[in-house]
């Protein structure tokens, strides 16, 4: 018994290693300089610097300047955030400030039933 003990710890230890060495590729979308807007910029930068510091990729784009880049990615509202990578994609919509609902999405932290 100890033994299937050992091997699942070494799974998930090895698990998260692999989830530490990921890269992150991130695009948040803005209107404008509006406060929502940056509010959204600064969280997301926040939490980035603190949980994926050197293993992400974030690209800010402001869809009033450069609406071309919009096209296929279906964005309803903003500013919504996209997580390309790593598999699978999520979005986010609003001003990121739920530090705790982001770390979920990003599967950061582990959901909480």
């Amino acid at each position: 018994m100890k033994k299937r003990t050992d091997d699942a710890a070494g799974k998930l230890e090895k698990k998260a290693k692999e989830m530490k060495k990921e890269q992150y590729v991130l695009k948040l979308y803005v209107t404008g300089m509006t406060p929502r807007s940056m509010k959204a910029i600064t969280n997301i930068r926040g939490i980035c610097e603190e949980h994926l510091k050197g293993r992400y990729e974030l690209e800010i784009i402001d869809i009033f300047q450069q609406p071309v880049l919009t096209k296929g990615e279906q964005i309803i509202a903003a500013p919504t955030l996209i997580k390309k990578l790593p598999l699978p994609l999520r979005r986010f919509i609003g001003d990121m400030s739920d530090d705790e609902k982001i770390l979920i999405g990003l599967d950061l932290r582990p959901k909480k039933y």
